[in-house]
């Protein structure tokens, strides 16, 4: 199986980028396509103990900067994120990662590798930490307006993203609203439920903004709008909390003391609530593995997204939305 890792995607590109992409070749018998300028790949690779992998450099001098315009994507013909996607196009290599520009690489996706037939618009998804598993998310930023059609369809991509790639046997689905009822919401969120009710996904009715955090359901759909607000909001309660608890530890000198003995619990929850754990999220209805992370990845993150990018692949996920989404 071969990668397209954009090598110019992160803020620190290309450092964590390759590092986390030796990691995941060497950990899953991968082939790595570094996309990139190889005057920058070649000395930051030579750090790295490549003997046995297969690795290759794709040289392309430009690169898309996380505050250009998404109109870049058409202006640099040779940017990184789209020689990536070009790869996968020709069927060069089987996924596409970058941990760049998030606008540009949706763009990048939805220009070179279009849409799976039958998909009316794609959706950015997100894996969150909920209860005792994770939790998808989806659309969180794609699409500020939807119909109903559209959410029936987020709720089925994301139900076979959980199958296939997080290995939940039967998702459950969930609806976003402003109530658990089945009449809550606006006009479109109640046409929405009303598909989803007579659908063959395991859909369970209405989830509230605090039901995502506790593992109410395996996947919830929302519209773009709401939901990068609501995941926007979780990113911020779960640091804001942190920092609460460390300045609350730090006036308290007995607190300190208690801190170091619970310190397997701090770092458990450090973890639970650690972005690079999961890597990347998928840009699903492009036809195509596409896994975007955050510009901030640091290598563990990188080596994830590549490892959710293999796991999609390995799960067939794109034929399985293809032959989901002609039954509908």
């Amino acid at each position: 199986m071969k990668i397209a890792l954009d090598a110019m995607g992160s803020d620190a590109h290309p450092v964590p980028d390759i590092d986390g992409a030796v990691q995941a070749a060497r950990a899953w018998n991968l082939a790595i396509a570094f996309v990139g300028d190889e005057a920058k790949i070649n000395p930051e690779l030579a750090k790295h103990d490549t003997r046995g992998l297969n690795i290759e450099i794709v040289h392309t001098a430009e690169a898309i900067g996380m505050t250009e315009h998404v109109d870049a994507v058409k202006s640099k013909k040779d940017a990184s994120l789209n020689v990536a996607v070009r790869l996968v196009k020709e069927k060069k290599a089987d996924a596409f990662v970058t941990m760049g520009n998030s606008g540009a690489a949706m763009a990048a996706a939805l220009f070179g590798l279009g849409r799976i037939k039958g998909i009316e618009r794609p959706a950015f998804a997100a894996v969150i930490p909920s209860g005792e598993s994770r939790t998808l998310l989806l659309d969180i930023g794609a699409n500020a307006d939807v119909k109903p059609e559209y959410l029936l369809q987020f709720a089925l991509m994301g139900s076979i993203y959980a199958q296939r790639v997080m290995g939940v046997a039967n998702p459950r689905v969930a609806l976003l609203s402003n109530g658990e009822e089945e009449g809550k919401g606006t006009i479109i969120v109640r046409e929405a439920y009303a598909l989803l009710k007579k659908s063959n996904l395991n859909f369970i009715g209405n989830a509230e903004g605090k039901d995502a955090p506790r593992g109410f359901a395996d996947v919830i759909v929302s519209d773009g709008f709401a939901g990068n607000v609501m995941i926007k909001t979780m990113e911020g309660v779960a640091e804001m909390l942190i920092d609460f608890l460390k300045a609350e530890i730090k006036k308290r000198p007995l607190a300190v003391a208690g801190a170091l003995l619970a310190k397997p619990a701090f770092d458990a929850l450090k973890l639970r609530l650690d972005y690079a754990e999961i890597g990347g999220a998928p840009v699903l209805g492009v036809d195509g593995v596409t896994i975007i992370g955050h510009g901030r990845s640091n290598a563990k993150a990188v080596r994830n997204a590549i490892r959710a990018a293999k796991q999609a692949v390995e799960g067939d996920m794109i034929n399985a939305i293809r032959v989901g989404v002609a039954g509908v």
